[in-house]
């Protein structure tokens, strides 16, 4: 149970500091410095495997042979191109759900990078097996992977995320609005999470923020009750405390409501609910001006992934062609805005999984493909070594289980330094970066 003193101490803590009164500050045009890094979460792991698919005849047939059931055919596979010099994606095609994502890869406004996952240093095959390196703790479960992905601390249970620890640094304690650079169209999570006392801001993906009835100097009966309430004094702190965030959280979501509902956006979205989470996002975005914050992360999720049965194909269609559709759509809306190259929106999901079949879907991997996508990606490459495909082969410590050949820290690197970091605290952040090649050639950092 939570010790009352503690919860008191919790919601004081809500009360003032992270979600001061939102200030509307006078809208400024274009980008003005200001960037945006949106985490699209995928819950359950994902078959990246179906996602990205060799074609060439040697490595199809091997997908065949390891996946006689689940292999996507040949003809029905999105190919990928033309290449981009450094960067050959010919011989490469994507899952057919995802082919709205085509044209943002092909034109150089994406990128996808092969085979990433956590890692604390670099890791062969045989160092697994002889168990001579330290690994992620707690590999395959779903809660310690998704904490991994979203915290790059893989080596111990984590309170904090790199999306967090980022915004921590780089948007000042004194910065008007400071509560509101971290928002969440998803719930909780532990990416914004900073460890200097941030939190996300949570956001309904529908637009409705609550107690849009209340009007503070209208005279209509409700309104008024809710004045008294608000407006009585409480003996008992834990009651106080609880009116004084109940007000402060109202007139914070009106004014917030205000500055959303003055962003309009012609781009139509798909009404998924993925679609309604990044459109709010888009529409969070359109509103930066009025808020008057220069760095903001978003974070997004869908879930499903978990497809140990036999209903893997059809579960990944619709899930991937969700992603996909509302993918493209928020990319075509900071085009909108002015801020293609100022947005970048990345995946992450808890693993990869398992090449070869179970007989009906797949099971917990590790290794995985992740899209990054926005106007300062060096896009229509594939980044990073793809994995050999032999099941038994060097990168496989069982059943197509791959060993990252990219580490999280590497490509959560790359997107502090274009987010405006420096090599300091990219390090502070990412503490096992200096263990890898930084530079993996996926952002535009200017």
């Amino acid at each position: 149970m939570i010790q009352r003193r503690t919860l008191l101490q919790a919601a004081a803590l809500a009360a003032t500091t992270p979600f001061a009164p939102l200030q509307v500050l006078a809208q400024t045009a274009g980008g003005g410095g200001y960037r945006a890094l949106v985490c699209l979460f995928m819950f359950g792991g994902n078959d990246a495997n179906n996602m990205l698919v060799p074609v060439d005849d040697a490595r199809y047939t091997q997908y065949q042979r390891a996946r006689p059931n689940l292999a996507l055919s040949r003809n029905v596979l999105v190919p990928l191109g033309p290449a981009a010099p450094g960067g050959p994606a010919s011989g490469y095609a994507i899952h057919p759900a995802m082919d709205a994502l085509k044209p943002l890869f092909d034109g150089g406004q994406a990128a996808l990078v092969a085979n990433v996952g956590p890692l604390l240093v670099p890791t062969t095959k045989a160092q697994v097996l002889a168990r001579s390196v330290p690994l992620p703790a707690n590999l395959y479960s779903h809660s310690d992977q998704q904490s991994a992905w979203q915290s790059a601390l893989v080596d111990a249970p984590a309170r904090h995320g790199w999306g967090g620890r980022l915004l921590e640094r780089l948007v000042e304690t004194s910065a008007p609005n400071r509560g509101y650079c971290a928002v969440s169209l998803a719930g909780g999570n532990l990416w914004e999470a900073g460890d200097r006392g941030l939190s996300p801001y949570r956001v309904s993906s529908s637009g409705d923020f609550g107690f849009d009835f209340y009007d503070p100097a209208g005279k209509d009966p409700l309104s008024a009750a809710i004045n008294g309430v608000l407006g009585e004094a409480r003996a008992d702190p834990f009651e106080q405390t609880w009116l004084t965030m109940m007000g402060r959280s109202i007139d914070n979501q009106r004014v917030l409501s205000g500055a959303v509902g003055s962003s309009t956006l012609q781009t139509a979205f798909p009404n998924t609910g993925l679609g309604r989470q990044l459109q709010m996002a888009a529409r969070l975005i359109g509103a930066r001006g009025q808020l008057g914050l220069k760095r903001q992360c978003f974070f997004c999720s869908i879930g499903g992934f978990d497809t140990h049965g036999d209903d893997q194909l059809s579960r990944q269609n619709e899930l991937l062609g969700e992603i996909g559709d509302a993918v493209a759509a928020f990319h075509a809306a900071t085009v909108e805005l002015g801020l293609a190259r100022d947005v970048t929106l990345f995946t992450a999901s808890d693993f990869g999984r398992t090449f070869a079949s179970n007989g009906a879907g797949t099971d917990h991997g590790w290794g995985a493909h992740q899209w990054v996508v926005g106007g300062a990606v060096k896009g229509g490459r594939i980044v990073g070594r793809f994995q050999d495909l032999a099941v038994g082969g060097p990168d496989d410590v069982g059943q197509g289980v791959w060993i990252p050949g990219v580490s999280l820290d590497q490509m959560g690197g790359e997107l502090a330094r274009w987010f405006g970091a420096d090599a300091a605290l990219t390090d502070e952040v990412f503490p096992r970066l200096r263990q890898f090649d930084r530079d993996l050639g996926l952002m535009n950092v200017a």
